[in-house]
């Protein structure tokens, strides 16, 4: 929040002190001259004696033009100014100001540096939490709903009461749960499991809306929504743009990365997606050259990470603007155009890049990372000054997920818990209410789909 303070308006009283005494100069003025202050016995002089070498200079020796000046100096007859006048007004006093615009300068806020909280607010058990480095097994709902998938379970939390109830819990044939991914609406939720199926679920009901098959051949580690598109990725390195509205959901496929794909991330306009992989890529992908019939060509193949990207986001104040993370080969931050595919800038950060989440009200990137601190490192964009570096964790920061008010943090990490940091300071009222936005009517199509 922003600190100031505020200046009175400086009145006429207050630019005097009272009963002060005036000086000899406060009878002088700057324009009009005052006889009292003027020598007029030297002004005659000037007036009728000294101006009488200057048009005609009488002829004299060097010795009684030298004598001339020195008795000039001694009388001090030297002076060329006959009238006398005030040279300068008064300087203000330090302590008022009389000049409006300074008043109108002290009324505006001056911003105060925002304190960050060295700990975590709340440190929650997450008993059989998979370490694993490809998976997504956090998410925070806009109806400030937490899911966490532990093994087989997958539990919602919900922050605003501090209810924990259990969604479902598969069977071991089918389980674990490799992903999670809250819809836009906040109350469906899309589950990725170990054999290649995704599941849509009601969470105000608990009950299974639909099982999507076919997409993939293997666990599902990635999910993302767009609208009504349910985007999942697979480790066979496939990915598949589900439209959950009709039967035959399999709308689209992306192909283009040789190994499993364990980052998916579409941005806020729905028109491009990034998707990282094992294999080392980063690829962009535009909803323009989509295709039914065959394979979407990718827009931009990024090959300047030297190990597997997970950590992507895209900056909420410049829609071409993603950062990505790379794994513990490669330890950097990348920046990139998503329009013209240039790498703006890269920061080597020490240790394997986990996740990364922008800031929705001010310019700050917040990464989590592995060996050797186990770290989260809040960071200003772009200088990539580290404003912060919080810890606690005692293994790998795998997963972060972001409150809908953008105010707090929550970590899940390898040590089995779950932690909540409030990193962003106050949430902002319009970041709160567009993040609540429900989009409900591509979702009221579940129920008749089975």
């Amino acid at each position: 929040m922003d600190a100031g303070y505020e200046c009175s308006p400086v009145t006429k009283s207050q630019s005097r002190a009272p009963l002060h005494t005036k000086t000899s100069k406060d009878n002088l003025d700057r324009f009009i001259p005052n006889r009292s202050a003027m020598d007029f016995d030297y002004a005659h002089y000037m007036l009728t004696v000294s101006k009488t070498g200057k048009e005609n200079p009488i002829a004299t020796s060097p010795s009684r033009e030298a004598y001339r000046k020195r008795l000039a100096d001694s009388l001090d007859m030297n002076r060329t100014r006959i009238l006398a006048f005030r040279n300068k007004p008064p300087t203000p006093s330090e302590t008022v100001s009389t000049d409006c615009s300074s008043s109108i300068r002290c009324s505006e806020p001056v911003k105060s540096r925002r304190y960050i909280p060295q700990t975590s607010e709340r440190t929650l058990d997450a008993p059989d939490l998979v370490d694993d480095y490809y998976l997504n097994l956090l998410d925070w709902g806009s109806t400030n709903v937490l899911a966490i998938a532990l093994a087989n379970t997958v539990y919602l939390w919900d922050a605003s009461h501090g209810n924990t109830s259990e969604l479902v819990t598969v069977d071991d044939d089918t389980g674990p749960v490799t992903s999670v991914k809250w819809a836009p609406d906040g109350r469906h939720i899309s589950v990725g499991l170990n054999n290649s199926d995704v599941q849509l679920w009601d969470s105000a009901s608990n009950k299974l809306l639909r099982t999507l098959r076919g997409c993939h051949q293997s666990r599902v580690g990635s999910l993302d929504w767009n609208n009504h598109i349910l985007t999942t990725g697979g480790m066979d390195g496939q990915i598949v743009n589900n439209d959950v509205r009709i039967r035959s959901h399999i709308v689209e496929t992306y192909s283009g990365h040789h190994q499993e794909v364990c980052g998916l991330k579409w941005s806020a306009s729905g028109q491009q997606l990034a998707s990282g992989g094992n294999d080392n890529l980063l690829h962009i992908w535009d909803r323009s050259m989509s295709s039914v019939n065959s394979r979407t060509q990718w827009l931009h193949r990024l090959e300047e990470h030297t190990a597997a990207v997970k950590a992507l986001a895209w900056c909420p104040f410049q829609a071409n603007l993603l950062a990505s993370g790379g794994g513990g080969g490669d330890k950097c931050i990348k920046f990139w155009n998503t329009h013209t595919g240039s790498c703006l800038n890269s920061v080597d950060t020490g240790s394997q890049v986990c996740a990364l989440l922008w800031n929705k009200s001010e310019r700050e990137l917040l990464s989590s990372h592995g060996f050797t601190q186990n770290q989260l490192t809040l960071w200003k964009y772009p200088s990539m000054v580290k404003m912060a570096e919080l810890t606690g964790h005692t293994s790998r920061v795998l997963f972060m997920a972001q409150s809908p008010d953008g105010c707090t943090v929550a970590s899940a990490a390898g040590d089995e818990t779950l932690r909540l940091w409030n990193v962003f300071g106050s949430p902002e009222v319009a970041a709160k209410a567009n993040a609540r936005k429900a989009v409900t009517e591509p979702f009221a199509h579940l129920n008749r789909i089975r």
